[in-house]
């Protein structure tokens, strides 16, 4: 079963939708940058959503997609905090390339 981003940092992503709307209307270019988590980020009609919202948006310059990966878990592991993606795997080169497929970029 899928998991929601919201279910792991506990709030939606309205606030950055509007801004990147602000911009939009506003004129002022942008980058997107979607952090691609094995799970949580990486269904293809959620990608399909992110592309239809890319798409209604007139000054984005660029689209970047940021694998997840464990690197820093040993940060959380010092500090005697649970890891909240303790059994998700890194996100592949093959992950990238389907979404980068997906939002078609």
């Amino acid at each position: 079963m899928m998991k929601s981003a919201k279910s792991l940092c506990g709030f939606s992503n309205k606030n950055e939708l509007a801004f990147a709307r602000y911009l939009s209307d506003n004129n002022i270019n942008m980058w997107i940058r979607q952090v691609l988590i094995p799970g949580y980020t990486d269904e293809e009609a959620d990608l399909l959503k992110l592309k239809e919202f890319i798409n209604s948006l007139k000054t984005v310059q660029k689209v970047e997609l940021l694998p997840y990966h464990s690197m820093g878990k040993y940060k959380w592991e010092e500090m005697h905090l649970k890891y909240e993606l303790e059994n998700v795997p890194d996100a592949s080169l093959e992950d990238i390339d389907r979404a980068k497929k997906i939002l078609e970029i």
